[in-house]
């Protein structure tokens, strides 16, 4: 994938630094703090000191610094997307804030973490992404490639678009009255309309802030293959549970994705009554 002189999004708050777990969070002032308490009660703080030190991940300042331009970049090419398709339907686009971190931090809807890949939080807006996921996008689920780091920022701004035009707050109200197999079959289709949003970007980007060629799909669709649930369902229990999915699988993410990016047309991404992928 190639930029064409994309601008950086300013609706970013950078808290890799921050520590914002407070007295959670390993490392920086939290530990400090927790040395302060140990001595005053009579015990040896260069133990938690010592610890902090040794449990901190090293961090390549560089590439984490070019993961975070190039988080921006991706960002602003949504909104730049999603602001001309919204004035296209008489409405108008407000854009989210994107959370960046390491390790650990606060949100709308809880305590983020690491361990819980990025997403979208409906009660603040915000998008939440320890760039830390890039390199387990690389390995663990072996997608490399930056439109496959970009389909996953574009996944999640898919929700905020989700948001904007009301259909998460109507799920919201099914999972008031529905029991947890049947609300999990309406959690695939707000997962899988997510992916086709990230596809309706890439269409609109191209051309315009990037340039992708066949190689870049293929690396898009094997992040979106690796993440689905069937396959992470097989590489962390041994087996599928259909009735336990929250995201749909991996083919079903794939073809979501593959419509989007082909037709860019916002209005043919009805997961949630269309059935063109029951046989996937």
């Amino acid at each position: 994938m190639r930029w064409l002189g994309g601008r950086e999004s300013g609706n970013v708050e950078d808290r890799r630094g921050s520590g914002g777990g407070g007295l959670l969070v390993g490392g920086g002032i939290g530990s400090v703090v927790i040395a302060v308490i140990v001595m005053l009660l009579g015990g040896d703080p260069s133990d938690i000191l010592n610890q902090s030190s040794q449990s901190a991940a090293p961090v390549n300042q560089q590439a984490d610094d070019a993961a975070a331009s190039f988080t921006r970049k991706v960002l602003a090419s949504t909104e730049d997307v999603w602001t001309k398709l919204f004035s296209q339907q008489g409405s108008q686009y407000q854009a989210p804030t994107l959370v960046m971190f390491r390790g650990m931090t606060s949100s709308g809807c809880g305590t983020a973490q690491k361990q819980m890949g990025p997403f979208y939080c409906p009660l603040d807006q915000k998008v939440y992404i320890d760039l830390s996921f890039y390199d387990e996008l690389a390995k663990r689920f072996e997608a490399p490639g930056q439109l496959a780091m970009a389909y996953v920022v574009a996944h999640e701004i898919g929700h905020h678009v989700q948001k904007q035009l009301g259909i998460m707050d109507k799920t919201d109200e099914l999972r008031q009255r529905m029991s947890e197999r049947e609300y999990n079959r309406v959690s695939v289709r707000l997962e899988l309309q997510a992916d086709f949003f990230a596809g309706v970007w890439a269409h609109h980007a191209q051309g315009q802030s990037i340039s992708i060629d066949q190689n870049d799909v293929e690396s898009a669709l094997t992040a979106a293959n690796a993440i689905g649930d069937d396959k992470i369902q097989e590489q962390t229990q041994g087996q599928v549970v259909p009735d336990a999915f929250t995201h749909g699988s991996s083919a079903q993410r794939v073809y979501w994705f593959k419509k989007g990016l082909r037709t860019g047309d916002i209005n043919q991404g009805d997961t949630f009554n269309s059935r063109e992928d029951a046989n996937l």
